[in-house]
């Protein structure tokens, strides 16, 4: 039984990958950003006797060299994710994305761990240039938070370059299903209409996403953990499709019998040179090296979001009257 670490498994993609890890047989040590009021945020309620929760922080390399002391993989999710919040809050993002992918690298390389799979994000490339947008495509910072993933891709591949610390950069794109958070479209979208909002607002639907449903996510990163040649490599976890927000909009609102009205708020919209306006991600790495399928198509993914949105003890977390930044 290997024991692997999560870091930021109270998220919403790190508590997926919890508990298909925990499933696969994997014990599990999951890391929940420390608070005083001992929240395990999405693990509170995942009981399994091969997990093991504990609470602390990545920003501090003390306690990152603590929790790696007995594990053999490493996940690292812990991250600072909204980009709106980056704009406001740039130093938290330096302090927890780079910095905190920094300690847990060194932490990694002094313990011995024999996987780092790194969270990077479709993001570091910005609005694409051509698609699908394979690993070689540029690197384009357009917001704070898409410049600290950039920076921690890097510190990540200098500690294999330097050290041959067996690094592999994960860069899904956009994850979407149950938990995860309003700030994101899909959720947005949802809450607002199953709270019997008429008309809901939106910042700019012309983008186009890839999106993915969070099992296939996790599954990728599974996948990957156990694949030597993704070692020291960029790997893309993606559907090869896209999708723009309005369309995904008038989807959504076909699967839950809405005639809902969309309002543009400008509180949503992006800085003009900020703004991501393509992403359509190219999979053909992942499935050379592993023979990944994604097993979710679009609608499919979104009915079962849907369904976990609607039951009221899930959807009353949400607070659909206020933009989540």
């Amino acid at each position: 039984m290997q024991k692997v670490l999560v870091t930021g498994a109270d998220g919403f993609i790190g508590s997926h990958l919890t508990e298909m890890l925990l499933e696969q047989g994997y014990k599990v040590k999951a890391l929940s950003y420390y608070n005083s009021f001992n929240d395990w945020g999405w693990l509170n309620d995942v009981k399994h006797p091969d997990l093991e929760v504990v609470t602390g922080d990545v920003r501090d390399p003390h306690f990152c060299k603590h929790i790696t002391q007995d594990v053999e993989i490493i996940f690292h999710l812990a991250a600072l994710i909204a980009i709106p919040y980056s704009y406001v809050a740039p130093d938290s993002y330096v302090d927890t994305n780079i910095k905190g992918t920094l300690n847990i690298c060194q932490a990694a390389k002094e313990n011995g761990v024999k996987r780092v799979l790194v969270t990077s994000t479709s993001e570091v490339y910005g609005t694409a240039r051509y698609v699908p947008i394979d690993e070689s495509h540029p690197k384009q910072p357009q917001s704070p938070y898409s410049a600290t993933k950039i920076g921690a891709d890097a510190i990540a591949m200098s500690f294999y370059n330097a050290f041959a610390l067996p690094v592999v950069l994960v860069r899904p794109f956009n994850t979407y299903g149950p938990r995860q958070s309003a700030r994101a479209i899909i959720p947005t979208i949802i809450t607002q209409i199953a709270n019997g909002k008429k008309e809901i607002k939106l910042g700019d639907l012309t983008p186009t996403r890839d999106f993915n449903f969070v099992k296939d996510t996790c599954k990728g990163f599974i996948e990957l953990s156990k694949c030597d040649a993704a070692i020291g490599q960029e790997v893309n976890i993606c559907s090869n499709n896209e999708i723009s927000m309005r369309d995904t909009l008038n989807l959504i609102a076909r699967l839950m019998n809405s005639d809902v009205k969309f309002i543009e708020d400008q509180a949503r919209i992006r800085p003009k040179n900020s703004e991501v306006f393509r992403l359509w991600g190219d999979n053909a790495k992942i499935k050379s090296l592993t023979g990944y399928e994604p097993s979710y198509p679009l609608e499919e993914g979104l009915k079962e979001t849907i369904n976990w949105f609607l039951d009221k003890d899930n959807l009353r977390k949400y607070k659909a009257d206020i933009y989540n930044v």
